[in-house]
């Protein structure tokens, strides 16, 4: 199988640690993290994904707003350059530890969160980000 994610969830996931909007959203975020970590690939998707799925049933979703989608080429912006490959629609790639572990790195220096600005959860993901990854639940060994 592949997880369907769209480009700012790949910095989301760095922080992860278990919050979310609602109890059928963090579950389902956790199979997604628990798949990436085992070493599933990833599919690069516009608009709602694996992630978002248990919030398209609610009405208070933001997952098709222009501002979602911005944040999306943002951070597929800044995750292209740091891992020197497409980050695009359509593309197909897997995270080992090194290549998460840079993109934390940077994440904490501030580098690739062009996207996060105006985020709700911006200032959870800074504390997470500034306690080392403390708890985060996407681990994967390297590859």
């Amino acid at each position: 199988m592949t997880v369907r994610i769209r480009a700012h969830h790949l910095l989301c996931m760095l922080t992860y640690v278990g919050k979310g909007y609602s109890e059928a959203f963090t579950q389902g975020y956790d199979r997604v993290v628990e798949r990436l970590s085992g070493g599933e690939d990833m599919l690069l998707v516009a608009g709602p994904d694996d992630i978002c799925q248990p919030r398209l049933t609610e009405t208070d979703h933001h997952c098709f707003q222009d501002s979602v989608s911005e944040r999306d080429r943002l951070a597929a912006d800044a995750v292209e350059t740091l891992i020197g490959r497409p980050v695009r629609e359509g593309e197909r790639f897997s995270l080992d530890g090194p290549t998460i572990e840079r993109m934390r790195q940077a994440f904490r220096a501030g580098t690739t969160r062009q996207a996060c600005q105006g985020c709700e959860w911006f200032d959870l993901c800074s504390t997470i980000a500034a306690s080392g990854f403390q708890d985060v639940r996407l681990n994967r060994s390297s590859s």
